[in-house]
């Protein structure tokens, strides 16, 4: 599937700041079955500086300096990307057990970007969480295969959890959002990842964008879709990183688009930064994820 992707960010200020730093993760990572072309990134006011690099993690960064005074500020990204499906299935892809997926992680001689045990431990916004550990061992047997289990407890997440877009904010806990039950894919995500460290799969938070089709006989809205967040457990060196997406309890598939990839969302996040200045903030965000046919005929 080939999709034309625009997000597009306006963040308005109540009163002038000035000397912004700013880090975004917006340009996709290069990751198996994903064909990035025509990449752009425009910033209004232009930055002092720009500089492209790639992140401690599997993600890109664009570090900008806005140095005057501004009350507005508005990025816009858009690529156009090949997505291919990954043939995985939970039912019948053989993978390795748990046990040998987590005995497997530590030998693996490999200290690159996506090496598994770098997503093996605590992380700033997944720390160890005794009550998901216990929770998740029920469905993280040993003796389970990787696959079958990552599919459990994604199932198990989407079964009892409810999305509430207003029971968190950004930076609250995984613990938090575990109690309630509710949250959005970002808190479902955090909850997996602590669950599969606990009993030694490597896992990884991924930040991207979901195709999302409309109710059926109503036209898709343009600008309505939105960042999106999901799993990739480590299941072996044959199978590699997995995408599971529990809010949607499905594996990723090609309606998924591929971002980044980091311990926690705090090192995926697509905006942040600092500035001088006492100003309240207010962001608005529009996210179009079109089929390239559909761009064509727009």
């Amino acid at each position: 599937m080939i999709y034309r992707v625009s997000h597009n960010t306006t963040v308005q200020y109540a009163s002038p700041i000035r000397l912004a730093q700013l880090n975004l993760r917006l340009r996709p990572a290069a990751w198996p079955g994903e064909t990035v072309s025509d990449y752009l990134l425009s910033v209004d006011p232009l930055p002092w500086t720009r500089v492209d690099q790639e992140g401690a993690y599997v993600v890109n960064e664009t570090r900008l300096v806005v140095r005057d005074a501004i009350t507005q500020l508005k990025i816009a990204s858009t690529f156009t990307v090949e997505v291919e499906d990954s043939g995985i299935d939970a039912g019948s892809t053989p993978s390795p057990t748990v046990r040998e997926v987590r005995e497997r992680a530590l030998k693996l001689p490999d200290l690159g970007k996506a090496c598994p045990a770098s997503y093996l431990f605590a992380s700033p916004m997944a720390g160890a969480d005794a009550e998901i550990a216990r929770w998740g061992r029920e469905w993280l047997g040993d003796d389970r295969p990787a696959l079958d289990a990552g599919h459990a407890l994604m199932h198990a997440i989407n079964d009892q959890f409810e999305y509430d877009s207003n029971a968190t904010f950004a930076d609250t806990q995984p613990g938090e959002a575990f109690a309630k039950k509710r949250g959005v894919c970002q808190d479902f995500a955090h909850v997996m990842i602590i669950a599969a460290r606990a009993c030694g799969i490597p896992a990884a938070y991924v930040s991207g964008y979901l195709r999302t089709l409309p109710p059926p006989g109503q036209p898709r809205m343009v600008g309505a879709d939105a960042m999106h967040a999901w799993v990739a457990l480590w299941c072996g060196e044959d199978l590699g990183w997995v995408g599971f997406d529990p809010t949607n309890d499905k594996l990723a598939n090609e309606s998924h688009i591929f971002i980044a990839m980091g311990r926690d969302y705090s090192d995926v996040s697509p905006l942040g930064g600092v500035f001088h200045g006492s100003a309240q903030q207010t962001m608005f965000l529009s996210v179009d994820v079109a089929p390239v046919e559909e761009s064509e005929n727009a």
